[in-house]
């Protein structure tokens, strides 16, 4: 059954913008609490407060479903702001980047889609791709234009940008981001946020800033 939302001459009302945010709702707890392979749709349609019927008038079947929650979660990501203007000086930037982005990443509730993502990625490697393309890849290719620009200012030497904004971004996530994403332990706290991206940003600058 094709679904209401795939018909671009579709004008959506109020009421079914509404009814798609509550199914949306239902079908993201049952994938945190079951899973992608636990989820049904007919347990999705008991989480949302729907028919079965209702629920195939909106998805066609889980996939699209689960695919509808990850693209949510590209554009959540996609509107956080990062200040990177190519004028700010490095240290604070760097810094103020950092947190912003573990932030991001580690914020409560945040991990569930990833780790579903993550679950699914060799069975739909297209929707893996596109999170990654979307989220993941266009904040690297952000922070390394930011370097570039500091490259060209004499202030920082790099000969490959985005692998030291892929450094970066690593290093921000030491001791943070997998014991939160494999949850041994819970989202961090700012103090240990803003310790770890300290720490991060003084390796960045001893490997990269110009003496």
């Amino acid at each position: 059954m094709v679904s209401a939302n795939h018909n671009p001459l579709r004008i959506v009302s109020d009421e079914e913008t509404s009814k798609r945010r509550q199914i949306l709702d239902g079908a993201r707890k049952v994938f945190m609490d079951l899973g992608f392979d636990g989820a049904s749709m007919g347990e999705i349609a008991r989480a949302a407060g729907v028919s079965k019927g209702t629920l195939y008038v909106y998805f066609a079947d889980k996939c699209g479903l689960f695919e509808a929650i990850v693209e949510e979660e590209t554009v959540q990501q996609g509107e956080v702001v990062f200040n990177l203007e190519p004028g700010r000086e490095v240290p604070t930037t760097l810094r103020e980047f950092g947190e912003a982005y573990i932030a991001l990443l580690c914020r409560p509730g945040g991990g569930s889609a990833i780790r579903t993502v993550m679950s699914i990625a060799e069975r739909m490697p297209e929707v893996g791709r596109r999170y990654y393309e979307r989220v993941l890849e266009q904040n690297i290719k952000r922070l390394a234009a930011y370097l570039d620009a500091r490259v060209k200012q004499g202030e920082l030497r790099i000969d490959d940008c985005e692998l030291a904004a892929s450094q970066f971004m690593l290093t921000c996530q030491a001791s943070l981001f997998l014991p939160f994403i494999f949850q041994a332990a819970p989202p961090p706290s700012p103090a240990r946020i803003k310790m770890v991206i300290d720490s991060a940003v003084r390796m960045f600058l001893a490997a990269y800033a110009v003496k």
